[in-house]
């Protein structure tokens, strides 16, 4: 009996401690978790700067390679997309968890839907293009990891992944700058606070 109880309270112990190293999932607009491989709309929460997020290139005139922008108007939702962690098993995203991003689309332009940060010498700054590879998480697929964090009562995506032990990869917030009249989703001091609703 003795021996019973001590595995039990054992069990416990080392049960709630486990369960407590995870983090709190993510959860969409109905309060529900965030599932992986489901599609969901990135909305904005703050009303009239923007819509939902989208692929389009960086100018009027070229119809490729793509990035990741905002819709110009509040009512466009953007393109569906679904998240996949580094721990697909789990099957909820949860918050500052490394994840890839794809977008459940397809495009002319012979590139990925998947966001990968790049740096646009042009603009001087980081910024969210498609391509890249999903999974195989490591020094090769550094930029294609992002994370979902907690940002008052909403959320918002940062660069900052953990995914290889020995590589020192530039950090930050996922905000919108405007270059050309595009809404590009880049690397800024000013994050998009974003909401999740089920496509």
């Amino acid at each position: 009996m003795k021996t019973a109880l001590f595995l039990a309270f054992t069990f416990l112990l080392f049960g709630s401690s486990i369960a407590s190293d995870e983090s709190d999932p993510v959860l969409d607009i109905s309060g529900q978790a965030l599932q992986t491989g489901v599609d969901y709309y990135v909305l904005p929460v703050v009303r009239g700067r923007g819509g939902g997020l989208t692929l389009d290139s960086a100018d009027n005139e070229t119809l490729c390679p793509l990035f990741v922008v905002q819709e110009q108007l509040e009512v466009d939702t953007g393109l569906p997309l679904y998240f996949s962690p580094v721990n697909v098993e789990q099957g909820v995203v949860r918050e500052s968890t490394d994840l890839n991003v794809i977008f459940n689309a397809s495009t002319i332009c012979i590139q990925g839907t998947l966001w990968s940060l790049v740096y646009d010498e042009s603009l001087e700054k980081f910024v969210v293009a498609a391509g890249g590879a999903a999974g195989n998480p490591g020094r090769g697929t550094l930029n294609n990891w992002f994370k979902i964090e907690k940002l008052d009562d909403d959320y918002k995506f940062i660069f900052c992944p953990t995914v290889c032990d020995t590589c020192r990869p530039v950090c930050g917030d996922l905000g919108v700058i405007i270059v050309n009249g595009i809404r590009r989703l880049a690397l800024t001091d000013d994050p998009l606070k974003v909401m999740f609703r089920r496509a």
